[in-house]
């Protein structure tokens, strides 16, 4: 079985926003994301993503970061389920990307949109992985992770000018 064992990815557009990439492409961010992370899925996994406006990342945000502002992605990690049969899968967690904030926040870097969507994909993976950016070495690992994925596709390091 690949590290992406058998991934379901349940893809949620609850917003207008034109740059949002096409459902397969989302998929295959989130699973190259996982097989270049080392971590190995087994059996059936899923991960939702959702992709929101300002007001829903928002309220998310002040709910479960305490930071009352819009945000580009959320990541909640599922965790395991105790007693959960292995037949019935695991659930990584879900993936919430506010649209406007990415085109914002590419226009403002001045990166294609394409190129911060998978970033952002990218980024929230990781976190229901396992990998976050709350101490300086995780941070640089994490990030480390992230420029080499996307490098595998033609794209910058998103660190680099900083």
């Amino acid at each position: 079985m690949s590290a992406a064992g058998q991934l379901a990815v349940d893809v949620q557009i609850a917003c207008c926003d034109s740059g949002v990439p096409q459902q397969s492409e989302i998929h295959d961010w989130i699973r190259l994301a996982i097989r270049e992370s080392g971590h190995a899925l087994g059996g059936r996994s899923e991960i939702v993503v959702r992709v929101v406006d300002d007001e829903e990342i928002r309220e998310l945000n002040r709910q479960y970061r305490q930071q009352d502002k819009a945000t580009n992605v959320l990541s909640f990690p599922a965790g395991a389920v105790a007693g959960l049969p292995d037949s019935e899968g695991t659930v990584l967690g879900d993936i919430v990307i506010c649209a406007s904030v990415v085109r914002a926040e590419a226009q403002a870097q001045q990166k294609l949109l394409e190129d911060h969507w998978a970033h952002m994909l990218i980024h929230g993976t990781l976190h229901l992985l396992g990998l976050d950016h709350e101490e300086q070495a995780a941070a640089v690992e994490m990030e480390s992770l992230e420029a080499q994925i996307l490098a595998r596709r033609g794209i910058s390091d998103p660190y680099a000018s900083r």
